[in-house]
């Protein structure tokens, strides 16, 4: 066999066993932004020397809290700093210079939905950043039936995240491997 004959066959395997070669989608951890309020929180509402004014407040299935001498306030969706300057603006009418706190005490909107073929399906508190893993282990694991190679992560948007669990927990790279999860997010094991 000649040396053309030879670098030939070998770029033809290349080629051939390079298009073997299995690429996982690498899905970066969502970006740390401010938290935002959801409805079923629940709000430490702190008014500085006014007893009174402070409560510990749940957000209504609506998005609404309720305070006295400020009535209805909307909290879904805003950030605790947000929440703080509408309150105090609020309050300027029968307050000189109030000093407000929000704190998150309970995060009970942040879930993760984990559906099909796991041993305990349903929803799930997010405490912090959660991986697919992580929200697996949570529903117990898989059944006999799961199909492990079709799971499909549902952002909250609609958009769909093919996964097949064996990329997971085969490559070197575990922290690049798996899919970080999201506020909403549903994971399907068919």
């Amino acid at each position: 066999m000649g040396k053309r004959s030879a670098w030939g066959w070998a770029v033809a395997a290349m080629l051939v066993l390079g298009g073997c070669a299995h690429q996982t989608r690498n899905v970066d951890p969502p970006p740390d932004e401010p938290y935002r309020i959801g409805r079923e929180d629940v709000l430490d509402v702190s008014v500085w020397r006014d007893p009174d004014l402070s409560r510990v407040v749940p957000v209504r299935p609506d998005g609404f809290i309720s305070l006295p001498m400020v009535g209805e306030v909307l909290a879904a969706g805003k950030t605790p700093k947000e929440l703080e300057a509408e309150i105090r603006e609020r309050l300027r009418a029968i307050v000189q210079e109030p000093k407000v706190t929000v704190i998150v005490h309970e995060v009970n909107a942040s879930r993760v939905y984990v559906t099909g073929e796991v041993a305990h399906p349903g929803a799930f508190p997010m405490r912090g950043r959660v991986t697919l893993l992580q929200a697996l282990a949570l529903a117990g694991g898989f059944t006999d039936f799961a199909d492990k190679s079709a799971l499909m992560v549902i952002r909250r948007d609609g958009k769909g995240v093919p996964v097949n669990y064996a990329d997971l927990i085969t490559l070197d790279d575990k922290e690049r491997a798996n899919v970080w999860l999201g506020p909403g997010d549903t994971v399907v094991v068919p």
